[in-house]
């Protein structure tokens, strides 16, 4: 290991300016959103679990510490696309694994329903960027729906991640629509 001296050049790193890019593209689509020319969702995936990943705890010597859970708990798998300007959710909710081809029948669910031009914005995950999901691309682009990638390792530029944000409109959508898994939401307390 060397000293060096030291750089600022935060600016100059391209990390920061992928971001700043790609921050300007959605500025300018949110703008275009405002004139009516395209619609404007967010798309991302989560789990929600009634038992909690509790690995370690101090108990005292001979005397293991025992926390109930309800082994028959499954995880709830939430994948949805939001419109930050109406509030519409589009969103489906699973117990299965989330694999390329469950995103892949969630976009084609998705696609299937837009009335104009809408531009998704989502994550770099692996299920988002297989050959798999990608071939289908050009499909979903005939159908209205174009797809932009936010760069690395910035959910900040996707207000759908927030799950104090996400998990709220998901409950309520499942109360309006009695789903089965409205046991599991009544569980969760929100912030």
């Amino acid at each position: 290991m060397s000293y060096k001296r030291a750089k600022k050049s935060i600016m100059k790193n391209s990390k920061w300016k992928k971001y700043f890019d790609k921050y300007a593209q959605l500025q300018m689509i949110k703008e275009w959103v405002k004139q009516g020319v395209c619609e404007l969702y967010f798309y991302d995936e989560s789990g929600f679990s009634l038992n909690s990943n509790i690995p370690y705890r101090w108990s005292p010597i001979g005397e293991p510490l025992k926390i109930p859970a309800n082994r028959f708990s499954k995880r709830i798998n939430v994948l949805g696309f939001l419109n930050t300007q109406t509030k519409d959710l589009f969103h489906t909710m699973t117990t299965d694994k989330v694999d390329t081809q469950v995103v892949i029948d969630v976009f084609n669910s998705f696609a299937k329903q837009i009335k104009k031009t809408t531009i998704c914005v989502l994550d770099n995950a692996s299920i988002h960027t297989s050959k798999k999901f990608k071939a289908k691309i050009d499909e979903w682009k005939k159908l209205g729906l174009h797809l932009l990638y936010l760069p690395p390792y910035s959910p900040e530029l996707n207000p759908i991640v927030p799950q104090e944000y996400f998990l709220p409109l998901v409950r309520a959508n499942a109360l309006e629509r009695n789903e089965i898994y409205l046991d599991g939401f009544k569980c969760f307390k929100l912030f």
